[in-house]
């Protein structure tokens, strides 16, 4: 047999087969095509979304929004089909097709489909994720709680949200957390677990849910240690004197709070009077209790008890008032009177005329006996104070022997001589 090849044939079918191409190619320019990708819409729970599908070239195609996940037809063309009344549509010049949802809820996470109904059908997708602010779940979480100290103690927190929340715990004042041993700021996680719990942990603690989507959200939970009175006195001993007004303290701590007063020593219980005034002020499981004295007096010394009792027990503390020794007054300043010159007593009286108040040893007192100084012949000569007959200061020439004197005398008349009688001479 021969085989004869038809080269006629062979060209005809290549030319079909150019034509088919060129047919197909240009088929595909008159029909729609999508002029961008639907993009991801992020939307908090109950509020509004809205998906947008832009088609070129509809001419009389027709446009459907569809939910993947459920395979439901929400709308075709420029009709809703869908009987959610959250759902509409809206569309600008055939081109822009925007899906609307309102108060969006968990259920309208998911898929979203715009279809263009060609042949084949062309489609595009974009994915609408609903986030959901944290939210405490009352009943699996916590409530305030009492627990005797030294127990253990669980404190849990439970939360939802989408994502899924991060929880922590801390303590509402700031205040670091006795945490296993450790001192800590927060504990992660749903629970926070104390070993041994003491007054210490006594307080608000905070479980603070948050995901990244506003806002977050807090619980309070209180955490109440119970324990027995304890209590503590700064001075066990007192000392006051007759008449001094005295304070006596004491501090006390107890969880129930604690019934608090006072006693004498004869057990009597002591009420604020004109003599005792009882005080107290409490901060936290701490009270501070005084009790003020009035004007002591003998019997008021001895000793005082403070008393802190509760469901849990009772406690007690004695303070011991005893008498110390008045302070002894200061005794007047004593004036020191020194034997001074006449001449000397005379300067300092005209320098301090004005003299209100000085020193005991400056103090001028008024003219009092001060001797002046004579020689054995009564003669009156200078003190220290005044000016020799040579004209030196400050010589003291009282006790010279009398026959210098009579000499000066002589020396004085001879020069008086001479000088006479030069002039007469002359």
């Amino acid at each position: 047999m021969t085989v004869k090849v038809c080269t006629g044939n062979i060209g005809g079918f290549i030319a079909l087969l150019f034509g088919l191409i060129i047919v197909s190619t240009a088929d595909d320019s008159i029909y729609p095509r999508f002029a961008e990708p639907i993009p991801n819409v992020t939307v908090s729970v109950g509020r509004d979304a809205l998906l947008a599908c832009v088609v070129e070239n509809l001419k009389n195609f027709k446009v459907a929004w569809v939910k993947v996940d459920t395979q439901t037809i929400l709308s075709i063309h420029n009709n809703v089909i869908s009987q959610n009344p959250r759902i509409s549509l809206s569309f600008n010049d055939h081109r822009s097709w925007y899906l609307h949802i309102k108060s969006v809820q968990e259920t309208d996470r998911g898929w979203y489909m715009c279809q263009v109904n060609t042949d084949p059908m062309r489609s595009r997708q974009g994915y609408l994720q609903v986030v959901v602010p944290p939210a405490i779940i009352d009943n699996k979480t916590s409530t305030d709680m009492v627990v005797r100290e030294g127990n253990n103690v669980t404190l849990g927190c439970k939360a939802a949200g989408y994502p899924e929340p991060y929880v922590m715990w801390r303590r509402e004042d700031g205040e670091d957390i006795n945490y296993n041993g450790d001192n800590v700021n927060v504990v992660d996680g749903e629970v926070l677990a104390v070993t041994k719990v003491s007054r210490l942990h006594m307080g608000a603690y905070l479980c603070i849910a948050s995901n990244g989507v506003p806002p977050s959200i807090s619980k309070r939970v209180m955490l109440m240690v119970q324990f027995p009175p304890m209590l503590s006195i700064p001075n066990q001993l007192e000392g006051a004197y007759l008449g001094q007004d005295v304070a006596l303290e004491c501090h006390t701590e107890a969880y129930p709070v604690s019934i608090n007063y006072w006693t004498t020593e004869r057990g009597d219980m002591i009420i604020s009077g004109d003599k005792y005034e009882t005080i107290s002020s409490d901060s936290g499981y701490n009270r501070y209790m005084m009790l003020k004295i009035r004007s002591v007096s003998e019997k008021d010394f001895g000793s005082y008890k403070c008393v802190a009792k509760n469901s849990l027990g009772e406690t007690d503390g004695v303070i011991r008032l005893d008498e110390i020794p008045a302070p002894s007054t200061s005794a007047p300043p004593t004036t020191i009177f020194r034997d001074v010159p006449v001449s000397a007593k005379k300067k300092e009286n005209h320098r301090n005329k004005n003299w209100k108040h000085t020193s005991p040893d400056n103090k001028v007192v008024g003219d009092y006996d001060v001797k002046e100084w004579k020689n054995s012949e009564d003669e009156y000569t200078l003190g220290s104070s005044g000016t020799s007959f040579w004209g030196i200061g400050g010589a003291d020439h009282s006790n010279r022997p009398k026959f210098y004197n009579n000499l000066t005398i002589l020396l004085a008349l001879l020069i008086t001589l001479i000088t006479n009688l030069k002039l007469h001479c002359s």
